[in-house]
């Protein structure tokens, strides 16, 4: 029974080493797919060529550009509901309640509240002020990084007649979470999209048209990228671990088997010679028992090949 436990517990260690280490292979793979495509994707700096070549272009349009540059808000910015001197282009509130039961399970509650005002990217380096990017429909971005300003929980408190009605229904409020989160005015921004010079003459940051991914990323480009490389340096190196522990664990398990197998033969060779001599003393027969081979010297010394002669009649 313990013997099949322990085998067990090997050949699931085995496995899941094996297993994780597919997974994280997986994840290397698409990680650095996700990597070789990003590099791909052609950096645009803002300044006057960049209208130029948008104006020269067919279409006014490049289809899919990476873009840095700093927040500034259009008109009037949003100002932080809990942090003073804290403003921003969009905000977004987090309210969260946590319920617990008399079943003792918990039951969340979201409520969420977004506000956003029009923006504009400028260059970071400041070298041309009147050079800007309009980013249009920020909150349809697949990838929309928001900086968390404000975190707090606390006990719920309620009204007395909702607090009746929970006790009557068998909730009971624990806790309470309010989140806020902001694009800072002054942010450094990266965004992934396609860029567009409308009839305006206004350089603006789309959604792409083509189904690529829209991507606004606080960070400056530099700084994505490298930790979207740090990111496949630890799916690989995880995939390595992993694959090097299951292959310990295989060749040890397998010296383990050797071993006892090779115990387990001379067992039952001993047996087999014990059983025999226990036959031939129940039958009287002699018992023949190996013993080492001893080697004798087989020429005979001068002076006993003398006394040999003499005594020869």
């Amino acid at each position: 029974m313990g013997d099949s436990m322990y085998s067990s517990m090997r050949l699931i260690s085995i496995g899941g080493s094996f297993a994780l280490s597919g997974l994280f292979y997986h994840l290397y793979t698409k990680k650095l797919g996700e990597l070789q495509k990003l590099k791909e994707i052609p950096r645009i700096e803002l300044n006057e060529d960049l209208i130029k070549t948008l104006d020269s272009s067919h279409q006014k349009c490049l289809q899919y550009v990476a873009l840095e540059g700093i927040v500034k808000p259009d008109g009037e910015s949003l100002a932080s509901q809990f942090v003073p001197r804290c403003f921003g282009v969009i905000q977004r509130i987090i309210i969260q309640d946590c319920l617990n039961f008399e079943t003792h399970t918990l039951q969340m509650h979201w409520q969420t509240s977004t506000n956003k005002l029009p923006f504009s990217l400028v260059p970071v380096s400041g070298y041309d002020p009147g050079i800007s990017v309009h980013v249009d429909s920020p909150l349809s971005a697949s990838v929309l990084s928001l900086e968390p300003v404000y975190c707090y929980i606390r006990k719920a408190k309620m009204a007395f007649t909702d607090y009746f009605v929970l006790e009557l229904n068998g909730q009971k409020p624990w806790w309470l979470e309010e989140k806020e989160e902001m694009l800072k005015v002054g942010s450094t921004l990266t965004g992934f999209g396609e860029l567009i010079l409308d009839s305006n003459r206004m350089l603006r940051l789309r959604p792409p048209q083509d189904g690529q991914k829209y991507l606004l990323i606080i960070s400056d480009y530099r700084s994505y990228l490298q930790h979207q490389e740090s990111s496949v340096t630890v799916w690989k190196v995880l995939t390595g671990v992993f694959g090097l522990l299951g292959v310990a664990l295989l060749l040890l398990n397998i010296y383990r088997r050797c071993r006892r197998r090779r115990g387990n033969s001379i067992g039952k060779r001993h047996t087999i010679e014990e059983t025999d001599v226990s036959d031939r003393k129940a039958a009287n027969l002699p018992v023949c028992r190996r013993s080492k081979r001893r080697h004798f010297n087989t020429v005979p010394t001068p002076g006993a090949a003398e006394d040999y002669h003499h005594q020869s009649p």
